[in-house]
């Protein structure tokens, strides 16, 4: 449903309202979203619409196929989300599509159609930063001031702040993200995808009742995933495990479980995570948390945040998973405003890259 947002921008009120479409398929999730700027200062959502490709329990999403699944659902995404905005191409001002980071083949898939129909409705077309879109979007839907922000995803893990019209990266995963860590031990235990593989290990966790020892490995500002990931695979071939809870043999005491092994990754990451964004806050002084990307949503990360902020005086903003999970809105919001700001991306320069960084974006549109 169409949703009026508190306007968090610092650009001036426009003179008329602008309308931006967004295309987000990084990754799974293809998504198109409709937003507009009124002169009266407000955001207001007009649509988001979003299609996930879902695999197989134990498997992995390729990049060719996933491209496939954007390319065969891109009309129907992109037509529902002017029917519920009750809005016609004509309408927009310009055309915002992700250019990076992500999946290769996805991407470029996604960028094709917003070439195609920049050429054919003659409307400009806007490159975003994935990563910014997250923040812009959680910055606009909760009200946060000047936060430091923690981004979690399947692809990415950053502790970021903004310094001087830039986002500046405070700390990083070394290997693997946070949210890859997830999905591929989902995999292991052979979670099912639907709706994500980090929302069944979440739910898994809560029933979870022994924290297992695991490798805890902050360095500095970044942390590394690999070896936690490693070390509760091995869990897995351990001769308490059971992949049945019910079919339990010996002392209980030592048994181990599924929801055993996926509440001891949660809590040891999340806890590695909390530990950098705490340093990062009290390095600029800051109160305010930010918890954006698909990983945001997790209620135990946020609950861990929040006991943090809250020992700090300070308090944790998160949205729920139509803003947090990758959608076509964000890139909406995140173009919308580069665009106020006279950018525009000319066709030659509408290439894709896999490593666009967080802090290569000048971000013209906060003082």
């Amino acid at each position: 449903m169409p949703g009026k947002i508190r306007k968090r921008s610092p650009l001036k009120p426009p003179e008329r309202p602008y309308i931006a479409l967004g295309l987000e398929g990084s990754a799974n999730k293809l998504g198109a979203g409709i937003i507009k700027h009124s002169p009266d200062g407000s955001t207001i959502v007009l649509s988001n619409v979003r299609h996930t490709y879902i695999t197989p329990p134990g498997e992995g999403f390729l990049p060719r196929d996933t491209a496939q699944h954007h390319r065969e659902w891109a009309m129907t995404v992109i037509n529902d989300a002017f029917k519920k905005a009750e809005l016609s191409i004509h309408d927009i001002d310009c055309i915002c599509f992700t250019q990076g980071p992500g999946m290769g083949a996805p991407l470029t898939s996604v960028a094709l159609v917003a070439r195609t129909l920049s050429l054919l409705f003659s409307k400009p077309l806007v490159g975003v930063n994935h990563c910014v879109g997250h923040i812009e979007m959680g910055r606009q839907v909760t009200g946060a001031q000047n936060p430091v922000v923690l981004y979690v995803s399947g692809g990415n893990t950053q502790v970021i702040a903004y310094s001087q019209q830039c986002y500046r990266i405070f700390g990083e995963t070394l290997d693997i993200a946070v949210g890859n860590c997830l999905d591929r031990f989902a995999r292991v235990i052979n979670l099912s995808n639907d709706p994500s593989p980090g929302y069944n290990i979440e739910q898994m966790a809560k029933t979870g009742k022994r924290l297992l020892p695991l490798p805890y490995a902050t360095k500095g500002m970044d942390l590394s995933l690999s070896g936690i990931l490693t070390s509760t695979e091995a869990y897995t071939l351990d001769k308490r495990f059971r992949f049945n809870e019910n079919s339990r043999e010996g002392d209980n005491d030592n048994i181990i479980t599924p929801a055993d092994l996926c509440f001891s990754l949660q809590e040891t990451i999340f806890a590695m995570l909390v530990e950098i964004t705490e340093r990062a806050m009290a390095h600029i002084g800051s109160k305010e948390v930010l918890i954006v990307g698909g990983v945001g949503c997790n209620e135990r990360l946020q609950e861990m945040m929040g006991i943090m902020a809250e020992e700090r005086g300070g308090k944790v903003f998160a949205t729920d998973d139509r803003f947090c999970i990758d959608n076509g809105i964000m890139i909406a919001q995140a173009g919308l405003l580069s665009y106020r700001m006279g950018f525009q991306t000319p066709l030659a320069k509408s290439r894709c890259t896999q490593r666009f960084r967080t802090d290569q974006v000048h971000v013209a549109w906060r003082a």
